[in-house]
């Protein structure tokens, strides 16, 4: 006779079916789990994240930031002077205008030969527009630069100077690869061997007559008349604005020299002003028969029909600051 056994009790089931059931979840998850886990963790695609813009700290050394892509200006000749000029070149694009200071706003309005900033700095906010340009002649004519320099700081401690209705520019250095050279004679020319005050496209020779000029070194007019990328700056810049009148300065013969060949009768007339206020420059100015060709006040006068002169500082260190406030205030406060 064959003995009967106990059954097996439910509560050993209950564990077996548990371990069982903890046993079957852990092989899903090692074949599936981690492949999942594997595919979340590579990045999302950017179409997943468009629109959503990382928090990044910025690089403590940032790249330098490249050049614009140039843009063509075609500068309009004035038909009823015959000796205008049709000028077609390229300079860069000026970037956004960045602010400062609350009193000025600073322009890149091009890029010199060797690819430095020609900055222009504008106070006030009146229709009435005024222009300064200083270093034309970069380093040999460096204190022009310095003196933009300390009209620019006063200017920014003493916004009230600037009447309501004026707008003034200054352009610091139409020359800045000049003035980086060197602080002497062969600091005047731009990179190419171009003597800027030549370059514009009136009168404009290649080469002139060097008898009572500057002719220390021999410079050129450029190939062709405002070949230079500073000078098609400052005519882009020019030719869109109204300006009512332009200062041009220069070192160092101690006197001011009205634009305008012929003789332009609102010119002569900013001279003697502007002599009369510095009680320092001569008008009518010293005269050594030198031939002026492509000048800078000579265009601004007779094509563009700007009141335009030359001021020369008494030397070529010192700034005449104090001078040249005088001739500020005369200059924001003269009208035509």
């Amino acid at each position: 006779m064959t003995k009967k056994g106990k059954g097996i009790p439910l509560w050993l089931v209950a564990i077996w079916a548990v371990n069982f059931l903890g046993l079957f979840a852990l092989i899903v998850y090692l074949l599936f789990g981690q492949r999942d886990a594997a595919a979340h963790a590579q990045p999302l695609p950017d179409s997943a994240v468009a629109g959503v813009v990382p928090t990044q700290t910025a690089p403590a050394n940032p790249a330098p930031t490249a050049f614009l892509p140039p843009t063509q200006y075609i500068l309009p000749t004035v038909t009823s002077n015959p000796r205008s000029t049709l000028i077609v070149g390229t300079t860069p694009t000026p970037p956004s205008i960045s602010i400062e200071v609350a009193s000025r706003h600073q322009i890149v309005i091009g890029y010199s030969v060797e690819g430095r900033p020609l900055e222009v700095y504008r106070f006030g906010q009146g229709a009435r527009e005024r222009l300064i340009v200083a270093d034309i002649h970069g380093g040999y004519e460096y204190n022009t630069a310095d003196l933009a320099d300390e009209l620019i700081n006063y200017l920014d401690e003493h916004p009230e100077a600037i009447p309501s209705d004026i707008t003034l520019y200054i352009l610091r250095s139409l020359n800045p690869d000049g003035y980086a050279r060197a602080h002497d004679i062969n600091g005047r020319a731009n990179a190419n061997g171009v003597d800027l005050n030549h370059n514009f496209p009136y009168q404009w020779k290649e080469d002139w007559n060097r008898d009572g000029c500057w002719s220390y070194l021999y410079l050129t007019g450029g190939t062709h008349p405002a070949s230079e990328p500073e000078t098609l700056a400052l005519m882009s810049f020019i030719s869109t604005h109204n300006f009512e009148a332009l200062i041009s300065y220069h070192s160092a013969a101690m006197g001011i020299f009205a634009g305008g060949l012929p003789p332009f009768r609102p010119s002569e007339d900013l001279a003697k002003t502007l002599s009369r206020a510095s009680r320092a420059y001569q008008y009518p100015p010293l005269q050594t028969g030198c031939e002026y060709s492509g000048n800078l006040t000579d265009w601004a006068s007779n094509v563009k029909g700007i009141p335009a002169v030359d001021i020369e500082l008494r030397n070529h260190r010192d700034t005449d600051f104090d001078i040249n406030l005088r001739v500020l205030d005369a200059f924001l406060a003269w009208q035509r």
